[in-house]
């Protein structure tokens, strides 16, 4: 069984026991580590042989805040995927959040089932947004203030193979269901992935959707996350 590398940054002792002890539950969870602040976590990545594939990230910590641990770890190591879990459930913290590279964000009032469920959907697909989330990233585009690139999916940019590729993404797919469908191999699916990072300027596969949202590829639907 493969088994996930998970770090629980968090500055509560009693929310990270409470939490660990909950993971710790799923034969396919590995706990590696705790960090009590971002300091600690960034510290202990720069010295490890272990890494994770999943940190569980709180906003409110002392020394390194969760915004600044998960930008700094975002150009460290880009294969970390970070997951916000906290108090704070603000359109302003979850922009920021996605803005510097969060790949899904929890409420810490949400269910120990759908912690369970993010995790394995962050670590099978590199993203997962419930409705609220993906609805506030809808707003923050279509706002004033909102970031906006071109209205029309731009020909010139993006092969027709790659906007495929992206639609799939935008789909939730894997990389084997993508290369499944496309009857391409898994291997040409991360080349279509990663030359869409490039072009569209997408920090992670997270990036990728909200392009997919811009461009109207996905729609904000209650049954977008079944």
């Amino acid at each position: 069984m493969e088994k996930i590398n998970i770090i629980i940054a968090d500055d509560e002792l009693l929310f990270r026991k409470g939490i660990r002890f909950l993971l710790e539950k799923e034969l396919s969870f590995n706990i590696i580590f705790e960090a009590e602040n971002g300091k600690r976590l960034i510290d202990f990545l720069s010295t490890t042989e272990e890494f994770p594939d999943i940190i569980l990230m709180d906003l409110k910590m002392p020394e390194i805040n969760g915004v600044e641990a998960t930008k700094i770890i975002h150009k460290t190591h880009p294969n970390i995927k970070i997951i916000a879990l906290t108090s704070f459930g603000g359109k302003s913290f979850i922009t920021n959040m996605i803005d510097v590279g969060a790949s899904s964000y929890l409420l810490k009032n949400t269910t120990p089932k759908t912690v369970v469920h993010t995790i394995k959907q962050v670590h099978n697909k590199g993203f997962y947004y419930d409705e609220i989330v993906l609805k506030i990233i809808h707003e923050n585009i279509i706002s004033a203030t909102g970031k906006r690139i071109k209205s029309d999916l731009d020909k010139k940019l993006l092969s027709s193979r790659e906007i495929e590729v992206l639609e799939l993404i935008c789909a939730q797919m894997t990389t084997n269901e993508i290369a499944e469908e496309l009857f391409i191999s898994p291997r040409t699916v991360e080349g279509h992935r990663n030359n869409l990072l490039l072009k569209t300027h997408s920090k992670n596969v997270a990036g990728l959707v909200i392009y997919g949202i811009q461009k109207k590829l996905i729609e904000i639907s209650p049954g977008f996350n079944s």
